[in-house]
């Protein structure tokens, strides 16, 4: 598949694209009530689990190779993501969260490449500042600043996905590695979502909130990190970074046709300098 002609292009945009729809399916499902955050985060952690188990057995039929492949830390990173992003999404917005998560997904993973030794050439440099003014902008103080609690959750949360990217980058078997980082984030849930719960008791599961959270367990989720964890192979550490700073955007489209969020003046120069950022950072060549 990635030896194709803009194979690595195809897989990241299908994965940012997935990234989006997860903002959005966690909103219309916590926003609307229709399932509790803690349930929410647990069925979409064990459904993913279940869905790629089922993927690599009718693949290999065996379970050994996925147990091996993955490891603690990563489905740490995994479950710490999944269970603020649920509980972030109880106040923000669709939009609005995902620029905060990548916000901080991209200090992770830009500045991991920096201390590591990667460099951006002058028009990179340009490109990155460019997108984060963008971020900056959208973030400043004003009356539709997101509420603390939610943005420092969400923050948590873009720093454990990023940690949970840079594990990915060197992985041999997408699939493999994915699904047994699922299955440990799985067995994370068990152990720990029951006492969350159990603290704050949550509204009862209904068969739309049920669905919502299937959906993002299996499709944007579980197949949706394969996806990235196979076009992180041809990214460096500050590209991944970088080209997750597209997501807010999609994010804040699928918020406004999906969920009425409104179109504003601030989104639409958002939009513009995090795509033009992005573009100046990632389609020219790094310097040596």
């Amino acid at each position: 598949m990635t030896s194709l002609p803009g194979a690595p292009l195809i897989l990241t945009a299908l994965a940012m694209i997935a990234f989006a729809a997860n903002s959005v399916i966690a909103r219309l499902a916590l926003d609307g009530q229709t399932i509790g955050p803690g349930a929410f985060t647990g069925i979409r952690i064990i459904s993913g689990a279940l869905i790629l188990v089922l993927i690599i057995l009718l693949k290999t039929g065996s379970l050994r190779s996925q147990i091996k492949k993955g490891n603690w830390l990563s489905a740490l990173c995994l479950f710490l993501y999944a269970v603020l992003f649920s509980y972030a999404y109880l106040s923000i917005s669709a939009g609005t969260g995902a620029l905060i998560l990548f916000a901080a997904v991209q200090m992770t993973m830009v500045g991991s490449g920096i201390l590591f030794g990667e460099r951006l050439n002058l028009v990179q440099t340009l490109g990155a500042l460019t997108a984060i003014s963008g971020l900056v902008y959208w973030l400043g103080p004003s009356d539709g600043a997101p509420p603390i609690a939610g943005a420092i959750m969400m923050i948590g949360a873009g720093i454990a996905w990023g940690l949970y990217s840079l594990h990915g980058r060197n992985g041999s078997n997408p699939t493999l590695q994915t699904t047994g980082n699922f299955i440990r984030a799985a067995m994370i849930s068990i152990l720990i979502l029951p006492s969350l719960i159990y603290v704050k008791p949550e509204l009862s599961i209904t068969a739309y909130g049920l669905g919502l959270a299937l959906l993002s367990g299996i499709m944007t989720s579980a197949l949706g990190y394969v996806i990235w964890y196979a076009a992180l192979k041809h990214l460096s550490a500050i590209k991944a970074g970088l080209v997750q700073l597209t997501v807010p955007v999609i994010a804040a489209i699928g918020g406004i046709i999906f969920i009425s969020e409104p179109l504003t003046l601030e989104f639409a120069l958002t939009a513009f300098f995090i795509l033009s950022g992005v573009a100046l950072a990632t389609l020219t060549q790094r310097a040596e």
